[in-house]
């Protein structure tokens, strides 16, 4: 009996959108194209859900005018990616993205249970890739956030990219976002 190893099909962005548009995905599905791969999302549990609205009103309040706090919602990171980060923050208002998704936020969330290792490792390298400058993980699991800051080339990274600075804070401690120095953000006011 011959064998053969397994393959897979990569997709772009543009076959992603064509899947879409055609509905083979039903609405509110959970899947994002992350290098080429489609990806199911995990199922959001209550803590989860709240932890999103509170890291959107908190980032809300900090930035101000001029800044788009979008949950959820697709970002065009590139031609094989197409991921929908828990919060993507970036400049302008709703109505500047009613033809495409934003493209370079200024600033990604996650927010993680079971899904901590492939945001850390998977998504954590596909940001880096695409040398977004300020990657954030509220771990709920260990009640701390994550900072990742500093993209570097890494040929073991999953996408050949990681960050190079990672902090971790606890619930007492404060952050600024790059694009926002003098805001400061206490972690537990984003902890459910």
């Amino acid at each position: 009996m011959t064998t053969y190893p397994a393959r897979t099909r990569r997709w772009t962005r543009e076959e992603y959108g064509r899947l879409i548009e055609i509905g083979v995905f039903r609405p509110g599905e959970p899947v994002e194209l992350l290098g080429g791969e489609l990806v199911v999302s995990e199922p959001q549990g209550s803590a989860h859900y709240t932890a999103i609205g509170l890291v959107e009103d908190v980032l809300r309040a900090a930035l101000g005018p001029g800044w788009l706090v979008r949950s959820q919602g697709p970002i065009a990171l590139d031609d094989e990616s197409e991921p929908e980060p828990d919060i993507a923050v970036t400049r302008g208002g709703r109505r500047d993205y009613s033809r495409a998704h934003p493209a370079q936020p200024a600033l990604v969330v996650e927010v993680a249970e079971s899904s901590l290792p492939l945001d850390r490792e998977h998504k954590g390298s596909l940001y880096a890739r695409a040398r977004l400058d300020d990657y954030w993980i509220l771990n709920l699991i260990d009640r701390a956030l994550e900072v990742y800051r500093r993209a570097v080339q890494d040929p073991s990274a999953h996408f050949g990219w990681r960050y190079a600075s990672r902090e971790v804070l606890g619930p007492e401690s404060s952050i600024a976002p790059l694009v926002a120095p003098h805001a400061q953000i206490v972690v537990r006011d984003l902890l459910p």
